[in-house]
């Protein structure tokens, strides 16, 4: 088969942070750089890189893969070349979807340089049997990651991202600390859970003192407003001067 000028070729490159860990074997220049010296030497033209850098395969919601697929579908496309099927995606029903159906019905040539395949030359029997076992990596490199934040959870690390309110981070050892202005409300707060005292009353309380909300505090120290830190004193019905 021989490559339609007039066509884009699809150079698709996807690295997802497990990617990476890998080493520089699987970076995005090193794909694009693979990529397009293939396309060179086998004849391929009007080349276009479809990039997502930091997005899992085992999702499609990917910003450059759905832009890929949607020429794909207005017949822009005549073939899609990638490293290997697992840059494709790593869920052995989409990666079996494309290869099998989507690209075949709109005459799109597919390419996994260095997994040999080519669909100018037929099925190849291997390509269901890798795609299966690059959705099982996937999904077991979830199951390790998720048992490695659990243990650290179980052994009273910190696992999240976002520092808390009433906790600084310390700018040497990363580790949290008590925040000295923001500590003794968070006792507080607790101080008057147990004494019974319910959502409305704290809030109250935390109003009459005037006592600035997490997300004017965010700001106030760090310059950015962050959507994530809800005002518990909004249960109160009144706003904070």
């Amino acid at each position: 088969m021989k490559p339609n000028n007039d066509q884009i070729t699809a150079l698709y490159c996807r690295l997802s942070q497990e990617d990476a860990r890998e080493g520089e074997s699987l970076s995005i220049e090193n794909q694009k750089k693979m990529l397009s010296e293939y396309a060179e030497r086998n004849g391929f033209r009007n080349c276009q890189y479809y990039i997502d850098d930091g997005y899992s395969g085992v999702s499609s919601n990917r910003p450059d893969f759905q832009r890929m697929l949607n020429d794909v579908e207005n017949e822009l496309v005549g073939a899609v070349i990638v490293k290997d099927q697992s840059r494709l995606s790593r869920n052995y029903l989409e990666a079996g979807r494309l290869m099998e159906l989507v690209f075949p019905a709109h005459d799109v040539r597919f390419i996994a340089i260095t997994d040999g395949v080519d669909s100018a030359n037929g099925i190849n029997e291997m390509s269901g049997i890798k795609n299966y076992f690059n959705d099982f990596f996937a999904r077991d490199t979830s199951k390790k990651i998720r048992a490695v934040q659990r243990a650290k959870g179980e052994r009273g690390e910190r696992v999240g991202t976002v520092t808390p309110y009433g906790y600084l981070k310390d700018a040497d050892t990363k580790q949290l600390i008590p925040d000295p202005i923001t500590a003794p409300i968070v006792h507080k707060i607790f101080e008057l859970c147990a004494e019974g005292k319910g959502v409305r009353a704290i809030c109250n309380y935390l109003y009459e003192n005037k006592v600035e909300t997490p997300g004017v505090y965010e700001f106030k120290t760090k310059g950015k407003l962050v959507s994530t830190l809800r005002l518990i004193h909004r249960t109160s019905g009144r706003r904070v001067p």
